[in-house]
């Protein structure tokens, strides 16, 4: 006799995301089992700054499911509070050089046709909203919609909020298949767990598990550092990055790039990031990498040079070839979800792709449509301009 479900969906990761779909899929009236083998944000989430962005993204997939993500944060913390230190400070963009500005004005007149709120500010006005702010600046671009969270405190209120229940350090090894190749659930180091849809949303690990069902799914790590300040009296009130950011977020390159990202939390220390790299899973301490941060960030608030910095960390974020998600059921397997690949920014799309992933395991339509994010688009023969085609800026 066939074994019965234990549940209706195992989500695969206890990092933000997996928390997400967790969640959403609870209150869609799912029976949910969540399995990570670590503990709950042990992997990336826990190694990130907790943003919550639309500053960064041009208009297009990543940038709808940002928005959406956005007012569903807004809700939960109506209903979690301070409990995951949700603070919608908004962020400031600043330019260094008239060029630089111009070319940051551009890119906000696209976000705003796409319903992004930025507000353009004048190099007096700057000194008004950041007052440590280095002097000479050209200017900048305000962005009240951005907000930040505890990513660690957020992962696990959502997963209690869920009621789904929560298998910690149990290593999921095999994905259990039907005659005809459906999911019907996952084989882990401590026993099966059955149910007749399985989402991945195991982050950095995301292809390991695609490949235990045999789906090619090319997830890579690109480390990131993040430098931890002594606690301070708020001095900085935003979330404050010079405009490469945004370039260096795009980037395809291998290489260590850094720009610098400076905001406070609640808790009163300053973190300071980002770097890029690809260098697998090295954690090791790079100090080139510290180094630029710790310089650049003098540089966009001269204050700090005279912070002590405590402790430096790293983190390994999820990246794709074309940079958006793979969100959505996976064809080739029946069953099988994914919700992965966010890179740096799946603390602050968790909310939206956990709702996305809901509506799918319900039937019920998506807004954005999942198209974009679809997981076969990497399918080995299919052109870098086939994927651009069918899941680049065209919603």
């Amino acid at each position: 006799m066939a074994k019965l479900p234990t549940c209706d969906v195992v989500v695969v990761g206890a990092g933000m995301v997996g928390a997400a779909c967790a969640l959403y899929a609870a209150r869609a009236g799912l029976d949910v089992t969540v399995v990570d083998r670590g503990p709950v944000a042990g992997g990336t989430t826990g190694a990130g700054e907790g943003n919550l962005l639309v500053s960064d993204k041009e208009p297009g997939p990543e940038l709808e499911l940002a928005l959406l993500s956005a007012r569903l944060w807004a809700e939960l913390a109506e209903e979690l509070g301070s409990a995951v230190e949700y603070e919608p400070k908004g962020g400031v963009v600043v330019a260094s050089t008239p060029d630089a500005l111009a070319a940051l004005h551009r890119f906000a007149d696209g976000q705003r046709a796409a319903g992004v709120t930025a507000e353009l500010v004048g190099a007096d006005e700057l000194q008004l909203l950041e007052p440590h702010l280095a002097p000479g600046m050209a200017g900048g671009v305000r962005y009240p919609q951005d907000a930040q969270v505890m990513p660690a405190l957020a992962a696990a209120h959502l997963i209690r909020a869920s009621g789904a229940r929560l298998h910690p350090g149990r290593t999921v090894t095999g994905l259990l298949r039907t005659a005809d190749g459906a999911v019907r659930g996952v084989r882990t180091d401590r026993g099966d767990i059955h149910a007749p849809a399985v989402v991945n949303a195991a982050g950095t690990w995301g292809g390991e598990v695609a490949a235990l069902a045999g789906a090619h799914l090319p997830v890579l790590p690109r480390r990131g550092f993040v430098l931890v300040t002594e606690p301070l009296p708020r001095m900085v009130r935003h979330k404050v990055y010079a405009a490469d950011y945004v370039a260096d977020v795009a980037s395809d390159s291998a290489a260590l790039r850094t720009s610098p990202v400076v905001e406070g939390t609640a808790a009163g220390p300053v973190l300071i990031g980002a770097t890029r790299e690809r260098v697998g899973f090295d954690r090791s301490l790079s100090l080139a990498a510290v180094r630029a941060l710790a310089a650049g960030a003098i540089g966009l608030l001269p204050f700090l040079q005279r912070v002590r910095a405590l402790r430096t960390y790293a983190g390994f974020r999820p990246y794709l070839p074309d940079h958006l998600p793979a969100i959505g059921p996976d064809p080739r397997v029946p069953g099988l979800l994914h919700a992965c690949g966010h890179e740096g920014a799946g603390i602050g799309l968790a909310t939206g792709t956990g709702q996305l992933i809901a509506r799918a395991l319900t039937g019920k339509a998506t807004e954005p449509e999942l198209a974009p994010f679809r997981p076969e688009r990497f399918e080995p023969g299919e052109t870098s301009d086939a994927r651009h085609e069918k899941g680049g800026n065209t919603l």
